[in-house]
């Protein structure tokens, strides 16, 4: 499913910006974040490298605004009845899966918060990793360093999965 939203969104951005821009921009989105634009970037015929680099960067950079704002925005949004029960969906996620660590890894919180970013399933990844975090109470300091490199497994294990391992099988 996620791939189909962001063929979608890399169809609609195509026409108005450059290929790197929409994998870019697709990498910084929540659901679709790395995977998208890795996936996104093989259908766009573009190199390895300059695509990881590119989903790398899109996928960091909302971390710090996360782990920062989260909170006080989904606060803001619970004032508007339309996003009541979006806010509630999050904020229950969030402590779902806040928990689920906690209870599975109490004193490796941190490792535990690098392998949910790394591993890209649906539902893993950067945003939500941050989104725990926050709602974990974890310092900025304790929680950047193992999503950003959260980030960086599951950049090699998507390149596999996007690059190699089609190239292998000669598509």
């Amino acid at each position: 499913m996620a791939e189909r939203i962001a063929q979608s969104v890399a169809d609609l951005l195509q026409n108005y910006l450059s290929r790197e821009l929409v994998v870019f921009i697709i990498s910084m989105l929540p659901i679709l974040e790395l995977r998208g634009g890795m996936i996104i970037a093989k259908a766009f015929g573009m190199a390895w490298g300059p695509s990881i680099f590119i989903s790398i960067i899109g996928n960091v950079i909302p971390i710090p605004f996360i782990l920062l704002f989260i909170k006080q925005f989904l606060q803001f949004l619970k004032r508007f009845r339309p996003f009541q029960g979006l806010v509630r969906w999050v904020e229950n996620k969030a402590y779902r899966k806040g928990g689920e660590i906690m209870e599975k890894y109490p004193k490796q919180v941190k490792l535990a918060l690098f392998l949910f970013v790394a591993i890209p399933l649906p539902g893993t990844g950067a945003w939500t990793g941050s989104l725990v975090a926050s709602f974990l109470g974890l310092k900025i300091k304790d929680s950047w360093w193992p999503i950003c490199l959260g980030v960086l497994g599951a950049s090699a294990i998507m390149s596999v999965l996007a690059f190699w391992f089609p190239s292998l099988l000669g598509f």
